[in-house]
């Protein structure tokens, strides 16, 4: 493996002159209800914006058109879990490029879906990354394609470096800056700027603590293959890049993990507060913050990458569900009751006088715990937090009746 160092400032200031037309100046965001929540001035960057909903654009579109004409005539392929497979996609249909795009079978459809809409030919093999990368090299060799990696790249490298360079032009005066991180291509691309142009800002890299492969290896001091899932699919890498492993090593000042249930606040939290929406990876720089993973910060300038938005809308009912359930914001009840009608009744008297709302109700009259003369009946409910759920907890039990709460510790 080369220690070297192949991306320089030089390299990323091309790429920024070479995209700028193509690549959107994304915003970034003061947020006040996010900075008073983390005791710090929070700012956003809001790369979920991009033409394909992701950072991913910058990285694919300087690796295309940077191509010889023996490479664009060739074709190109690779590897993606969905955000990398889009930008490439978009990179090659706008430069009249035929694109190749090898995505594990578990991808979120809307990222499937995507990449298709910008003409590329989506072939789905594998339960993950490694399988699909896999079967993308094998093609690549078979019809003779162009690798373009998703991270392991120095154009693609210092594409996504460009997002420092807007970074500083937009916020000169940043403490902190805080970027997701999986293979490390956006953490590579953009230490590389900003540590140049800025060595006193410091940078944290997020991971989820499920496959914190980075992290690892920086421990270790080589690179460390850790294997795992996590609901921030767009970082769960097993195994950095042999080009951004060294710059991360040299450069990067900490690195924090996030659990799966600090993500899902993560996304809930900038969809309440700055009515965005965030996959999972793209959500992780901000569920750091909030959750109390990057020591030092309070009263500090800092900047959160929102790498991606592209979730499916049904997987993010279920993050969005199980945040508010975390939070008590949604509770649900299962009550032993005697079988007769004004038991639902005596229930939804006891939600109203509380100010709960039933949002459903079902009545179990086979498989249950209760004796023949009883039911169960199950209530969902929107709650306004844990105070109130024992409130009701209170209440139903004493009507005489046995209760049973779920709750998320």
């Amino acid at each position: 493996m080369s220690s070297e160092i192949s991306v320089s400032l030089a390299d990323v200031q091309a790429a920024l002159k070479a995209i700028r037309e193509h690549v959107l100046l994304s915003p970034c965001k003061h947020s006040p209800k996010l900075s008073k929540r983390a005791g710090c001035d929070l700012y956003v960057k809001m790369e979920n914006q991009q033409r394909t909903g992701a950072f991913k654009d910058r990285g694919a579109m300087y690796a295309v058109v940077s191509l010889d004409d023996k490479a664009r005539k060739a074709g190109v392929i690779a590897a993606s879990a969905g955000n990398h497979a889009q930008g490439l996609a978009f990179a090659a249909q706008l430069n009249g490029i035929h694109a190749t795009i090898v995505m594990p079978e578990t991808a979120p459809l809307a990222k499937i879906n995507g990449t298709a809409e910008y003409g590329a030919e989506v072939v789905l093999h594998g339960a993950g990354y490694d399988d699909a990368f896999g079967r993308a090299v094998e093609l690549q060799k078979e019809k003779g394609y162009t690798f373009v990696h998703a991270f392991d790249d120095p154009h693609v490298i210092a594409g996504q470096g460009t997002i420092g360079l807007e970074l500083l032009e937009q916020q000169p005066d940043l403490d902190v800056v805080v970027v997701p991180i999986g293979g490390g291509g956006l953490a590579a691309g953009m230490l590389v700027a900003m540590k140049a142009l800025n060595p006193k800002i410091r940078f944290v890299g997020v991971q989820a603590a499920n496959i914190a492969s980075t992290k690892a290896s920086v421990a270790a001091g080589k690179i460390t293959t850790v294997r795992g899932s996590s609901i921030a699919d767009g970082i769960s890498v097993a195994t950095p890049g042999r080009h951004t492993y060294p710059i991360i090593a040299k450069y990067i000042d900490e690195i924090v993990t996030v659990d799966e249930d600090e993500v899902a606040d993560g996304i809930l939290a900038l969809l309440e507060n700055e009515n965005t929406v965030t996959e999972g990876s793209g959500a992780v720089s901000v569920a750091a913050v909030l959750h109390g993973k990057i020591a030092g910060i309070a009263g500090k300038k800092v900047c959160c990458v929102l790498s991606g938005g592209n979730i499916d809308t049904t997987f993010l009912g279920k993050v969005l569900n199980k945040g508010l359930a975390k939070e008590g914001r949604l509770s649900k009840f299962i009550v032993t009751v005697p079988d007769r009608p004004a038991s639902i009744v005596d229930l939804a008297t006891i939600a109203a006088a509380n100010q709960a709302s039933i949002l459903d109700i079902h009545q179990k009259r086979t498989f249950n715990l209760a004796d023949v003369r009883e039911t169960e009946i199950e209530l969902t409910l929107e709650t306004r937090g844990p105070q109130q759920i024992e409130a009701l907890v209170k209440a139903i039990a004493a009507k005489g009746y046995e209760v049973r709460s779920f709750e998320f510790d």
